[in-house]
């Protein structure tokens, strides 16, 4: 099952990267093949999402169980599950701990496509996007906080 973890040290709080990755109705304007989203359902520490995403020629659509929890270290924590689409399993947490002013962010994600062709398409440069995606909201952050 390919997965993908990478950590960074940023200038930006845990709230605000914690805020900006639970801005799920934004990410069609800053994440990478990211076509449209919706949230279905919002409650106390989670939400149902569906996201179209589109690459070249494919168009998929996935749904996403969100929950999240903020613990009194000042640490955050969020865990996105698929609730439905392409994928056999899709998990991604993101862990934001304090460090200094700033924040260490703890980004994971591990998928299986539901399809073997979609596997074969996509699985070679999931590595890649997942990459790119972190650092969209990287981008986004120093956008949105820096002044």
């Amino acid at each position: 099952m390919p997965s993908h973890s990478e950590q960074q040290v940023l200038t930006f709080t845990p709230q605000q990267m914690f805020d900006l990755v639970l801005d799920v109705e934004q990410y069609p304007d800053f994440l990478p093949w990211c076509v449209a989203l919706r949230v279905r359902k919002r409650g106390v520490g989670e939400m149902f999402a569906d996201m179209a995403v589109g690459f070249k020629m494919l168009r998929e659509k996935y749904s996403s169980h969100i929950t999240w929890q903020e613990h009194p270290d000042g640490s955050r924590h969020i865990h996105i599950q698929d609730a439905g689409g392409p994928f056999k399993f899709l998990e991604t947490d993101w862990k934001f701990l304090p460090k200094g002013e700033g924040c260490e962010v703890d980004f994971r994600i591990d998928f299986e496509f539901n399809s073997a062709l979609l596997e074969k398409v996509m699985g070679g440069i999931f590595t890649e996007a997942a990459h790119k995606m972190m650092q969209s909201f990287v981008s986004r952050a120093e956008i949105i906080y820096s002044t």
